[in-house]
């Protein structure tokens, strides 16, 4: 008796380890798939997109060290403070944690970008935490980001 006890629960614990790993591989494609709309967003300057894809307790931390909050951030963009013509995606990798509802996400990419009027090219990579809230769907709740040297041919 003791044995099936032992099994039945061994049994339970590995299909709740299993739905736990669906639910964290759905949330790393749901993630993904939203860093990618987001830069596309920041670029296209979809600001209904942005409004709902940052907390309203976000910390945009740009590569040069400066902070914004959610709305300063968006206005930034507004302003043409923040300016973006592309970002291409050169790695992205998402990690998820809490059964699917935190996500973890590091990358690559580079920003052809004006800062005041100024244009520039940056080789970031990037952390993004993103926390799954349950009226709001993700939400984007830490940017930061370093420059990198550029790539030599």
């Amino acid at each position: 008796m003791k044995k099936l006890l032992l099994f039945a629960a061994l049994l339970v614990l590995g299909f709740s380890a299993l739905a736990q790993t669906k639910k964290d591989m759905a949330a790393v494609k749901e993630v993904e798939a939203l860093e990618r709309q987001r830069f596309e967003a920041q670029v296209k300057k979809n600001y209904a997109f942005l409004q709902n894809a940052f907390s309203d307790d976000l910390v945009y931390t740009h590569s040069d060290g400066h902070q914004n909050n959610k709305t300063e951030y968006i206005q930034s963009i507004r302003d043409g403070k923040s300016q973006y013509g592309k970002i291409d995606v050169e790695a992205l990798n998402v990690r998820s944690y809490n059964d699917g509802q935190t996500a973890v996400v590091n990358g690559l990419i580079t920003i052809t970008n004006t800062v005041d009027g100024q244009p520039s090219a940056s080789h970031l990579k990037y952390v993004v935490v993103q926390i799954k809230d349950p009226k709001k769907g993700w939400q984007v709740v830490l940017w930061q980001s370093q420059k990198q040297q550029p790539a030599k041919s």
